[in-house]
């Protein structure tokens, strides 16, 4: 009786789910190839924002505050070398630049969008950007990547050519491998 509901019998919703799902894996991995280079960078732009929660109601109801962001700093790495400007490096290997200045509190109530809105406490967000530049084709490729592929990179520069595994549509590095000469 329960099967007069479903709109498709089980045996043909099974074989539905199946070609979905090869169909789903096709497109997943439709364009993911790999590139070797033996020219190439990583790199590694730390930003510190200041950040002001701005709440509707009271904290712990509200989910979802809406938050202003205030002074901004970044700073570039390349190739794990500490550049100019760089204050501290952190655990996984990041230069970062020093805090940007903390909001007065003229800034913050200057935020409020409506005057119910109860001000949070500012916040330093950290955020790391990670990129791989390497050749191909005469071409310099510049693409987001993460933090495995930047320490695999930065281990293997200059001297070691990589094998970089693409995501998808090939518009990300998701995996460095070092190219070893196999000699017999």
């Amino acid at each position: 009786m329960k099967d007069n509901f479903l709109l498709f019998p089980r045996q043909q919703f099974s074989q539905i789910c199946l070609v979905s799902a090869t169909m789903s894996m096709a497109v997943l991995f439709n364009g993911c190839g790999s590139q070797q280079s033996s020219q190439y960078e990583a790199t590694s732009k730390a930003t510190i924002t200041w950040r002001v929660p701005y709440y509707e109601s009271d904290r712990t109801n509200d989910k979802r505050p809406r938050y202003e962001e205030f002074e901004s700093v970044s700073l570039t790495s390349i190739n794990g070398v500490k550049p100019e400007g760089a204050v501290r490096q952190d655990d996984q290997g990041v230069w970062w630049p020093k805090e940007p200045p903390r909001p007065t509190v003229d800034d913050i109530e200057g935020g409020k969008k409506k005057p119910y809105e109860k001000i949070g406490a500012p916040e330093a967000l950290r955020q790391v950007e990670y990129r791989v530049k390497y050749n191909k084709d005469g071409e310099r490729i510049n693409l987001p990547t993460n933090h495995a592929v930047y320490r695999q990179v930065i281990k293997a520069y200059p001297d070691v050519p990589l094998n970089f595994t693409m995501g998808v549509n090939n518009g990300s590095v998701t995996k460095a491998t070092p190219i070893t000469n196999v000699t017999n």
